[in-house]
Order: structure tokens, then C-alpha cells, then sequence
């Protein structure tokens, strides 16, 4: 499998509903610094309860 985002082999690859899409390890960097910088993984911790609140 090659990444989404350039022609290296994927290093992660991941499936939802079928539908399969791989990335390198530096796209996935990427994709996860822009990540950090949106609140989405506040929100995703917030949802799963990352800090383990009981």
C-alpha cells in the first residue's frame, strides 16, 4: 500500500467502513502535529476520558 499523500510505502494504515488509506511515517507526523494544534484531541481526550476521571 502506498500513502495518501506521496508514492512511499505506508506505514500505518487504517479502515473504516471498507474503506482502507495508508500513510508514511512522515505524513502521519504531520497529519498528528496539525492535529495537536486543533482542539480535536482535546475533545477526542474529553470524549474518551483520556485522563481516566472516575
Amino acid at each position: 500500500m502506498r500513502c495518501h499523500y506521496c508514492d512511499r510505502d505506508a506505514d500505518i494504515a487504517v479502515e473504516k467502513d471498507g474503506v482502507k488509506v495508508g500513510v508514511c511515517e512522515a505524513h502521519f507526523r504531520e497529519q498528528m502535529e496539525e492535529l495537536a494544534d486543533s482542539d480535536a484531541i482535546a475533545n477526542l481526550e474529553e470524549e474518551l476520558d483520556i485522563d481516566g476521571r472516575e
